[in-house]
């Protein structure tokens, strides 16, 4: 768990530090401010897009292990209902033998 939160992190500093990046690149072009708006709104939607994307892959993602997390836990209750039905069937047989069995006469002595 705390790897993923550390890729988390990773993932939100990496996005924070690229816009960042970009809005400092943008202001220090040399271009009219009309041109560097049209700019910052153009990586605006196109950052907008691909945290949106991102979002929808990681949601699928975490799906398909919440799905299998679901299943395996699923796979081990059966097993371990088969195992403590197995084992409560042994116990059965050998008390059952225990009743059968003659017991030893004691001896007087």
């Amino acid at each position: 768990m705390s790897d993923r939160d550390n890729f988390g992190a990773f993932l939100v500093g990496f996005l924070v530090g690229g816009i960042a990046g970009a809005v400092v690149s943008l202001l220090y072009a040399p271009s009219s401010g009309e041109e560097t708006r049209a700019v910052i709104k153009e990586k605006a939607i196109e950052l907008k897009d691909k945290t949106v994307e991102t979002a929808e892959e990681a949601y699928k993602k975490a799906e398909i292990a919440a799905n299998e997390a679901a299943a395996k836990a699923q796979s081990m209750l059966k097993a371990a209902q088969t195992m403590a039905a197995e084992t409560l069937k042994k116990g059965s047989v050998l008390l059952e033998g225990e009743k059968t069995e003659p017991k030893p006469k004691k001896t007087a002595e």
